[in-house]
């Protein structure tokens, strides 16, 4: 189940808000998709991103995946800890895997962001 105190992005990434600040990983469906986690290219702190573009990237066994930023700002903090640890993103997704905090330009681009049943309802159909 995906927690429903967060926003879904498309392309799998998710968001917590706490004021401007939005705290983005990648979901658990994302995570399976991937297998198992060996490396994070995590973005720079004081970079500024964009919604909807790449912003980190993240390889798994099987491929090397985009993370998408779901809204557009300045990376004010990485996960420091998923540079020794990657898999923890596995482990834990929603939680300790999250990959980067962003002070958000234009909170309005949450409205663009899917609420958790939205989300599922967008996995089944993708899985159609």
């Amino acid at each position: 189940m995906n927690p429903e105190n967060l926003k879904y992005h498309k392309e799998h990434t998710w968001v917590r808000v706490s004021g401007k600040r939005a705290t983005v990983g990648i979901t658990d469906h994302a995570q399976e998709a991937l297998g198992d986690i060996v490396y994070i290219d995590l973005p720079e702190v004081d970079s500024t991103v964009e919604a909807n573009t790449e912003f980190a990237e993240i390889e798994s066994t099987k491929a090397t995946s985009s993370v998408i930023s779901p809204v557009s700002g300045t990376v004010i903090e990485v996960n420091e800890d998923l540079a020794e640890s990657p898999e923890v993103i596995n482990e834990d997704p929603y939680g300790k895997g999250w990959i980067a905090v962003i002070e958000m330009d234009n909170e309005s681009e949450l409205e663009d962001l899917m609420d958790a049943s939205e989300y599922e309802n967008y996995l089944e159909e993708e899985g159609k």
